[in-house]
């Protein structure tokens, strides 16, 4: 096959799926590992895909919002390590917000699996969030699990947002918020989706502390609007694979950046960068 050849088929997979990774290329093409990594970098060089950790996300425009299925694809050991991490910033006896999005689904996953830290109140727009904890909630001998569903309109994330979800969080104090983004960078935190854009602002009015979960892979993405500037951030949890000249930038910016080695669900350990550390 003729790398023109190969470089369709899989620009043509990202397109079906918005994401690839190059394991599975390998073994679709029966070529090798570098064979695929050159056909990714090609087509990045061309604009028509975006290298990330493991494979290549779809170029898309400032307004593409990819869907809660596709999301899960993409980074997924490094969201598991920021969601272990995660995990030590929540505490029994505290009310919290989870956000929307794949990190802080699988942080949801991880809160419903340890009773310890019962009771514990979620509020939550993710429905993917709200249907993990309402489960847990319901086991016997589990502690007191609330969950706290703002309502509203539905996006393709799975995210409830717009008036209803933002009135709901507006009569609401909770200690921490949990953030997931669609991007970030020194411009601040960005999602493509508008209404979501004030309803994340929302969250994070509502809270004593705001903690963001955003994989490296986020880094100098861009979506359409602003959510808000890195300097609202108390804590930045990315992964170890974050570049220098960005961990310089966030560390510099919020109050604390935590990188989370992929062991970290092993040993519970993260590496910390204050802010104004170079």
């Amino acid at each position: 096959m003729l790398a023109s050849q190969r470089q369709d088929l899989i620009l043509a997979d990202v397109h079906a799926h918005g994401a690839v990774r190059v394991t599975d290329l390998v073994a679709s093409l029966a070529v090798s590992d570098m064979t695929v990594r050159r056909d990714i970098a090609e087509l990045a060089r061309r604009g028509l895909v975006r290298r990330v950790h493991g494979g290549a996300v779809d170029a898309q425009p400032t307004a593409h919002e990819p869907d809660f299925a596709v999301k899960r694809t993409l980074a997924g050991v490094e969201k598991r390590a920021i969601a272990w991490a995660a995990l030590s910033w929540v505490t029994p006896g505290s009310s919290i917000a989870l956000s929307a999005g794949s990190t802080a689904h699988l942080l949801a996953e991880l809160i419903a699996g340890d009773p310890a830290l019962r009771p514990l109140t979620v509020v939550t727009n993710s429905l993917p969030v709200a249907d993990t904890l309402h489960a847990a909630s319901r086991r016997p001998g589990g502690g007191t699990l609330d969950v706290v569903l703002t309502g509203g309109v539905r996006t393709p994330s799975d995210a409830l947002v717009g008036p209803v979800a933002d009135g709901a969080l507006a009569g609401l104090r909770v200690d921490r918020t949990f953030l997931g983004v669609h991007g970030l960078g020194p411009d601040g935190l960005t999602t493509p989706n508008l209404l979501e854009a004030q309803t994340d602002r929302a969250l994070i009015a509502c809270a004593s502390d705001v903690v963001v979960l955003a994989d490296h892979t986020k880094w100098g993405v861009v979506g359409l609007a602003r959510i808000a500037p890195l300097e609202v951030v108390d804590v930045l949890i990315c992964d170890d694979a974050l570049p220098d000249d960005a961990r310089k930038a966030a560390g510099a910016a919020v109050g604390q950046l935590l990188l989370a080695p992929p062991t970290n669900h092993l040993d519970h350990h993260a590496s910390t960068t204050e802010r104004g550390a170079p």
